[in-house]
């Protein structure tokens, strides 16, 4: 484990809990880590910009509730006020990430997200040295973006301690909810992204294809602009990273066939059709669903000389590993487990962060 800074967060009044703040807790996953929350015995103070959705959603716990809109800086100031840590679950990130950020350096709060967004890590990475001054952590990416890729990579950077380059995949799950959909929409006929060389440089979609052995069986996958792209950098040093997903054939060829069709998915017009489509679907999986799914992740690093290590990791959906994962960084933080400045999960809890998640396994090969 890092060594713990000391911090300037204030004294949380003697005999009371420390203050966990949930922002965004009635959307999906919002309301997935409450319900982790309150499985785990944290009651938190939950916020969010609708009062109606909010007091319904207190009420059957008696938990405190604020109004606050990410826009509204005096009102986010009250909302964080008496907070240790907030978990912040209103995307997207692009959007929403950085009044939060302003918010938490401003009142000493520690902030967490559950970003999977390149940008959105870049972003906070650059305010180190501002979060450094103010004592207050930037942990963006506690959920399946990033925590078990993050905490794979660390692991096979322990395993191969030369290594300068890296390859994560993964698959499963019992698909997107809105939000996330709502995310990769805004995104669409974007670039994709790799690391070479410790800089981040675009690539065309659909980049590189690697077919894969998981275990269960070899699949075919695709790079994408995933997380790990900016943050297995800092948590390993590792020069050079790319990060593929699972992906069927057909679906292949529609990627490619984005690089095309990449101005008109940029348009506003476009954009707009995407994102009122998504908002007819359901919010997200189903607990059946989730339950009945699971995610692989695999990993390979080498170094110089050409030796290759790989490892693989067993979790549970994306969306439950990521309701545990956030309040397990949480409570971490809250029991005074915060390193101040920006960081990735494995630095800030070590490598073996994911295995306090039930059913999450290493397989090194």
């Amino acid at each position: 484990m890092p060594r713990r800074a000391p911090s300037r967060i204030r004294a949380t009044p003697a005999g009371a809990d420390p203050v966990i703040l949930l922002y965004g807790a009635t959307g999906y996953t919002g309301q997935l880590v409450l319900e982790e929350c309150l499985a785990s015995g944290v009651r938190p103070v939950i916020a969010g910009r609708n009062a109606e959705a909010l007091q319904a959603l207190a009420a059957p716990h008696a938990l405190e509730w604020r109004v606050a809109s990410l826009d509204d800086a005096t009102a986010l100031d009250a909302a964080l006020a008496g907070a240790v840590v907030v978990i912040h679950c209103a995307g997207p990130f692009s959007r929403t990430s950085r009044p939060m950020a302003d918010a938490c350096l401003r009142n000493h709060v520690h902030y967490l997200d559950i970003t999977g967004e390149i940008g959105v890590f870049e972003a906070l990475a650059r305010r180190d040295a501002e979060a450094k001054a103010a004592g207050v952590m930037l942990l963006p990416g506690v959920g399946f973006d990033v925590v078990p890729s993050d905490c794979l990579a660390a692991h096979l950077k322990r395993r191969l301690p030369a290594a300068i380059s890296l390859q994560l995949a993964f698959y499963g799950g019992a698909g997107l909810s809105r939000g996330t959909a709502t995310t990769m929409a805004e995104n669409a006929g974007g670039p994709g992204a790799v690391r070479r060389g410790g800089r981040i440089i675009p690539v065309p979609p659909a980049w590189r294809t690697r077919v894969i052995d998981f275990g269960d069986r070899q699949r075919l996958t695709v790079t994408i602009p995933w997380g790990d792209v900016s943050t297995a950098f800092y948590s390993t040093g590792i020069p050079d990273i790319e990060v593929y997903t699972a992906m069927s054939a057909g679906t292949l060829r529609s990627l490619r066939l984005s690089r095309y069709l990449g101005p008109l998915l940029r348009t506003k017009w476009m954009r707009g059709r995407l994102v009122a489509a998504i908002k007819r679907r359901p919010p997200g999986p189903d607990a059946q669903a989730r339950a009945r799914s699971s995610a692989h992740l695999w990993g390979e690093v080498r170094d110089a000389a050409g030796t290759c290590v790989v490892s693989r990791l067993e979790a549970p959906d994306g969306y439950t590993l990521t309701a545990k994962t956030a309040v397990l960084a949480a409570r971490a933080v809250a029991d005074g487990g915060a390193v101040p400045g920006f960081q990735t999960p494995s630095r800030a809890f070590g490598v073996d962060f994911i295995l306090q998640v039930p059913g999450c396994t290493w397989m090194d090969l």
